[in-house]
């Protein structure tokens, strides 16, 4: 058997493999722990913050240099401010001033409701824009309505004051400042700019532009574009525009965004120069009409050492005569719309200082109203009984009059028929215009209450009995079509109106027929003119009052019974015509009374036009 040899060459190679695994094991790098992990995404996040912060300070920079590229020397204000608003208000109003342009963007007039007891803006929604427009020396056209003014609110005491900065820097900025006070619907409004002589480019102008689309408020679409017109005071007078008119003014003082019982007043007490004007209407139907007006004013500002200086003030709130009355000196009040001439003169006079003594005690406006007719009907009642009286007269020497028609036929002795009819008229002392006078004395209190009730912001939403609003129609029944001139519904108050008016005209129609001498050859028969008008006059005030204020049909009714119950009390109470008759026949009997200058020229060209017309009848017979 053969024996095996030690092979230290085999033992060399087992050491040398076992110390390279010795080596491998101690010199490889550990495995990578979850610190490991954590630490590594640290640095990443760390890393990507960085590349975060560098791209936002590059985009700011980049958004830095797109404002100056388009605002220039205005880019300052718009990088420091923010979006926002802010409000101001007291007892009566609420304003919201935005800070995108500085503007009034919502007006809410505090203790009104809409028609359907909504609360009642004036400015809401984007329906109003103020805008100043302006050149910089930078060679841009800017508009304040498309920059963010920074704003500041203080008080003092009971008022609010907003300071609204468009900044250039911190000393350098154009200021819109509101100053609101307690209990007052106006609000001290100031333009300013400070420092800006160098960056306004003072040869191009600067327009100030305030435009209002005006809310529907009331009921009757119909009547409040009626009442909605463009006031302004020029030179010291107030006018207004008539329906869609533009108008160029000088030196205007304030303007006036009327929408019937709500007004929006912007005045300046530095008179604006060349002001443009305009006022539009809307069109559409009455149920989905928003809008009732839209008005506007464009006017160039001066700078005064190259700087703004206006101090304005806006008024948001009721056009009540007796509170605009109060701004002194204003001309305010003259947006009440009381009328023209002799109807405003009574109404500023005679009805409002009534109507306010009255309220004072009675809380009513149904019974107020009542009461105010009862008033005019037992002012004019002497009016009444002098009318009565001369038709009485007339009654009774209707005989006389119809046998000077007898006596002289025909229209060759015209003159002298009328020449005789005077002359029996002046003895018994019959004055034919005294049928006349009570109709014209009337008319000047028909146009003045025609404006008092509908305009006087107190009837508003005021009820009495089915009338759920004095200043609006009463509606006792919705039609399902609409009734050309008429509406779509039934008011019961102008019917009422209406039924008296045709009494009181059935018993007027035998009053003037007393009156009116009996009809002459060639002459119109008046007494089918007023049987024609006994009918189309309650016809007439039915369509045309159906849509007016129930306060008004109210008052035509209760105006109309109680004549026709005074003309009762006369007729059958007061005067006697027996008496009247032997008055007569004692007048005939005196010497008649020496004519007056009036009265012989007025029979001498009588004479002459008889003799003319004999003369002209004589040539005619020869020919």
């Amino acid at each position: 058997m053969e024996q095996k040899k030690f092979d230290l060459n085999s033992f060399i190679g087992m050491l040398l493999l076992g110390g390279i695994l010795l080596w491998w094991m101690n010199t490889r790098e550990p495995e990578v722990t979850p610190e490991t992990t954590k630490t590594e995404q640290v640095s990443e996040t760390a890393t990507t913050q960085n590349n975060l912060a560098e791209t936002t300070v590059l985009n700011d920079s980049l958004q830095q240099v797109a404002l100056k590229n388009k605002l220039g020397a205005f880019a300052y204000g718009a990088s420091t401010s923010k979006k926002g608003s802010t409000s101001i208000e007291n007892d009566l109003i609420k304003l919201t001033i935005d800070n995108k342009g500085g503007q009034i963007t919502e007006a809410l007039i505090k203790n009104f409701k809409t028609y359907d007891s909504l609360p009642l803006y004036l400015v809401k929604d984007n329906n109003a824009s103020f805008n100043i427009n302006f050149g910089t020396t930078d060679n841009r056209i800017l508009n304040t309505k498309d920059l963010l003014f920074t704003p500041t609110l203080t008080k003092n005491g009971d008022t609010q004051i907003l300071s609204m900065k468009l900044k250039v820097s911190e000393t350098k900025f154009l200021e819109y400042r509101y100053e609101i006070k307690k209990d007052d619907y106006r609000v001290d409004f100031a333009v300013r700019s400070q420092g800006l002589n160098s960056v306004i480019n003072s040869s191009q102008a600067i327009n100030l532009d305030w435009s209002l689309k005006g809310f529907r408020h009331e009921k009757s679409l119909k009547t409040e574009n009626m009442y909605s017109y463009y006031y302004y005071k020029a030179d010291d007078e107030v006018d207004y525009l008539q329906m869609n008119d533009d108008e160029t003014v000088s030196d205007v003082n304030w303007v006036a965004y009327k929408q019937h019982f709500f007004s929006s007043i912007l005045s300046s007490d530095t008179p604006f120069n060349e002001a443009s004007l305009k006022s539009v209407d809307f069109d559409g139907e009455e149920k989905d009409s928003v809008f009732t007006k839209s008005y506007g004013l464009k006017t160039p500002l001066a700078l005064t050492n190259g700087e703004l200086n206006y101090n304005m003030q806006w008024f948001y709130g009721p056009t009540d005569y007796n509170l605009l009355e109060s701004y002194e000196g204003t001309g305010l009040d003259e947006i009440s719309d009381l009328g023209w001439g002799i109807f405003g003169f009574l109404n500023r006079t005679v009805f409002y200082p009534v109507f306010n003594l009255l309220k004072g005690f009675i809380g009513n406006f149904g019974l107020i109203i009542i009461l105010m007719t009862i008033v005019v009907r037992i002012i004019m009642s002497p009016v009444l009984y002098k009318s009565y009286l001369s038709s009485a007269k007339m009654k009774v020497i209707r005989p006389e009059m119809e046998e000077i028609n007898k006596k002289y036929p025909g229209k060759e002795n015209a003159m002298k028929r009328q020449q005789e009819t005077m002359a029996v008229q002046r003895k018994a002392g019959v004055n034919m215009m005294s049928g006349c006078i009570p109709a014209l004395m009337q008319m000047p209190v028909f146009f003045a209450l025609f404006k008092f009730f509908p305009t006087n912001i107190e009837f508003r939403q005021k009820s009495f009995l089915w009338a759920n609003d004095l200043s609006s129609y009463d509606l006792i029944y919705q039609l399902p079509f609409n009734i050309p001139f008429y509406g779509n519904h039934i008011s019961l108050f102008p019917i009422l109106a209406s039924v008296a008016i045709f009494f009181y005209m059935r018993m007027n129609q035998s009053q003037q027929a007393n009156m009116q001498a009996p009809t002459q050859e060639g002459m119109p028969d008046m007494q089918k003119m007023m049987k024609y008008m006994i009918y189309f006059s309650p016809i007439m005030m039915l369509f045309f009052f159906n849509n007016y204020a129930s306060g008004l049909s109210l008052y035509y009714f209760i105006s109309n019974l109680l004549t026709i119950i005074i003309m009762l009390i006369i007729k059958h109470y007061v005067i006697d015509e027996d008496k009247i008759h032997a008055k007569i026949e004692e007048n005939k009997k005196k010497p008649e009374k020496a004519k007056s200058k009036f009265r012989e020229r007025l029979d001498n060209a009588m004479k002459q036009a008889q003799e003319q017309q004999a003369a002209q009848q004589k040539a005619k017979k020869k020919k």
